[in-house]
Formats: C-alpha cells, sequence, structure tokens
C-alpha cells in the first residue's frame, strides 16, 4: 500500500532541512560580519572596506557552488542500458541460474561496461531494470541509479555523482576558505570581547559567535575536504573507497587510476581557468572512463559531447533517460553474482552521508 500523498510531501519538504539550516547559518553569518562587524564594529572605515571586499568574492563562489551541488539534475544510465518489457519477463520468468547469466551476459554484450559482480558478470539493478553502467549505483533515497555515484548527502539534499562532483568538492573548499577568512579577520575583534574589551552588547554577542561557529565549521571541514581531494587525484568515489571495483581481472582499488594530474582532470578538466569555477568541465558522459586496462576511451560512444567544458544545462548533451528509476538486486541467487546486492545497498545508502 502506497504512503499517503501528505505524509510523501512531508517527508520530501523534511529532507530540506539540512539545506534550510545551512542556508540560515550563511544568511545570519552575513549579518553578523557585513553589519555587525564590519559596519558597525571596525576600527576606520579602511579596514572595513577592505574586509569587505575580500569577504564578498568568497561568499559569491561558496554560494554559487552550494547551489550548483543542490540543483545539478542527477544523471541515470542512458536507454541502450534499459531492459525493454520483452527482455525482462524472459529474465524474469527464467528459473535456471545459468540461462539467466547467459541471458544477461548477452543483453550485455554491446553495451560499454567494464565492471562486473564479484562473480564475473555484469551488474544489474532489478528496480531499475537496467544494466548498471561503470561506477552507477543505485541511491534507495532518491530512488534512482546514479552514474559515476559518490554518496547521497543530507546538506545538499542530493545525490553526489558525475553530474555535480566538481561542485561539491568546491563546495567543500570554498566553505573552509570561508570559515577560515571569516575566523581570521574577526580574531582581533573577537579576543577584545572575549578580554571585556568595548562594543555594544548585541555586536559582541554575534562577533564571539560568528568566530566560535567559523572555527568549529571550518575544523569539520578539514578533513572532508583533504579526503574528497584524496579521492579527487586518485580517481575513486567514496563507494570505490568503501570496496574496491570489480574488472574481468578481478578487484582493483585503483583501477581507474590514470596518475594523479590525468585523475583531476577526470573531474576538473583541462581549462585551468575553470577549475576553481562551479561550472560543469568533468571529462566524459558519465557512462565509459578509462582504467588502466583500457586508458583510451571514446567518450562519444554513447552519443555524448566528447570532454565537455560546458556549464550545467549550457548545451551539454547527456545520455537520455526514458524511465523513472529504482534500485537493488535480480533472482534468487542474486548476492552470488550481482555485486552482493546487500553489501552495495548499505554502502551505497547508509555509511556514505558523509557531507
Amino acid at each position: 500500500m502506497a504512503p499517503p500523498r501528505c505524509c510523501m510531501m512531508c517527508c520530501r519538504a523534511m529532507k530540506w532541512t539540512p539545506v534550510v539550516f545551512i542556508s540560515a547559518i550563511i544568511a545570519w553569518s552575513y549579518y553578523a560580519y557585513v553589519i555587525q562587524m564590519c559596519i558597525l564594529t571596525a576600527d576606520t572605515i579602511y579596514e572595513s572596506a577592505i574586509f569587505l571586499l575580500l569577504y564578498h568574492p568568497i561568499l559569491i563562489l561558496f554560494v554559487w557552488s552550494y547551489y550548483q551541488t543542490i540543483f545539478a539534475k542527477i544523471r541515470g544510465p542512458p536507454k541502450e542500458f534499459y531492459l525493454n518489457q520483452t527482455e525482462w519477463q524472459r529474465l524474469e520468468s527464467e528459473t535456471n541460474e545459468n540461462n539467466q547469466k547467459q541471458q544477461l551476459e548477452s543483453l550485455a554484450k554491446k553495451l560499454p561496461i567494464q565492471n562486473r559482480t564479484i562473480a564475473g558478470f555484469p551488474r544489474y539493478c532489478e528496480k531499475c531494470k537496467t544494466i548498471k553502467p561503470d561506477r552507477c549505483h543505485h541511491c534507495s533515497v532518491c530512488s534512482c541509479c546514479v552514474l559515476k555515484m559518490d554518496h547521497h548527502c543530507p546538506w545538499v539534499n542530493n545525490c553526489v555523482g558525475f553530474h555535480n562532483y566538481k561542485f561539491f568538492v568546491l563546495f567543500l573548499g570554498y566553505a573552509l576558505l570561508y570559515c577560515f577568512y571569516v575566523a581570521v579577520s574577526s580574531l582581533k575583534y573577537f579576543l577584545a570581547f572575549w578580554s571585556g574589551g568595548g562594543g555594544h552588547s548585541t555586536g559582541r554577542f554575534h562577533v564571539l559567535f560568528l568566530f566560535f561557529v567559523a572555527v568549529m565549521f571550518g575544523i569539520s571541514l578539514i578533513s572532508l575536504f583533504g579526503y574528497h581531494l584524496y579521492l579527487t587525484v586518485h580517481n575513486r568515489s567514496t563507494l570505490e573507497s568503501f570496496r574496491a571495483p570489480v574488472f574481468q581481472t578481478g578487484p582493483d582499488k585503483d583501477g581507474f587510476s590514470l596518475g594523479s594530474g590525468a585523475n583531476f582532470a577526470e573531474v576538473f578538466g583541462d581549462n585551468r581557468l575553470r577549475w576553481f569555477l562551479p561550472v560543469f568541465t568533468s571529462h566524459g558522459d558519465g557512462v565509459r572512463f578509462p582504467s588502466r586496462l583500457q586508458p583510451s576511451i571514446n567518450y562519444n560512444t554513447m552519443g555524448t559531447t566528447p570532454r565537455s567544458e560546458q556549464n550545467m544545462g549550457d548545451g551539454v548533451t547527456y545520455p537520455t533517460r526514458t524511465v523513472d528509476l529504482d534500485s537493488d538486486g535480480l533472482l534468487g541467487q542474486r548476492q552470488r553474482w550481482m555485486e552482493e546486492g546487500d553489501q552495495e545497498s548499505s554502502f551505497e545508502n547508509k555509511g556514505v552521508d558523509m557531507a
């Protein structure tokens, strides 16, 4: 029985609570820094002008990256990976496991797939009724398969994957820079107020609290940003760091690693001037990925733009998604040959709400 519509709407609204919380913190920090510290507390107008001149570019990049991470549209497998009704019924009605495996191999034969299950067969999502592209995983929160899924992040109410991973890393970096700048520039007034110096009581409260919040969030962001930089230069996702992707030669945690420079370019692109902007510059289409076994990949195989330098929504052609997506295993013995679906589900939906 489907849950009542009002209950579903309440659940959707609750998912936005962390985003609203972060947005409220950012809005308050703007008021505390600009109004209470720079305008009402700063010693000179020159000091205030310098603080504001440096503050606003950091704030803009921070908020822009956050917005892009939240609202980037999730990309699922292209239509070539979905089974039609006849194929699905034939696969579902087959009772012999070996025949089921043969059917699955036949269906995936023409698809650009390197990743396998532990048993060596193409990965499959029963709820989405699709063969999984390389590095694609199912998210039970979003109820869909996500290309190059990294994790589901409640703080952005979105999956982090191929469509927005660069935005997410920039968001962490600019959030850390924002906290560092606010803490350093407010330190002088924090020490003055903490030691009982002058200033009106309202301004004192805002500056003291602003410093504490900036330091607290900054400390928590250091390890998270560093971890995702590490993943970027090793060309791994969070899921792949927990469990190595499986190739025809077996599991290999560095299977997609091309060298630190090439790995970084896979996410941030070739144009160095655009590395620091939250615009889409990642290589490829999210379906095919170069690996140590196949270092040369034709990104246009699935009809997508090669090494796009375009912004999301500004002319990038992505694989067409014709069906709403769903989640998880297939057939009686799926844990033996379908990528150990139960383990994958736990990694994708429990252990990776990291940001």
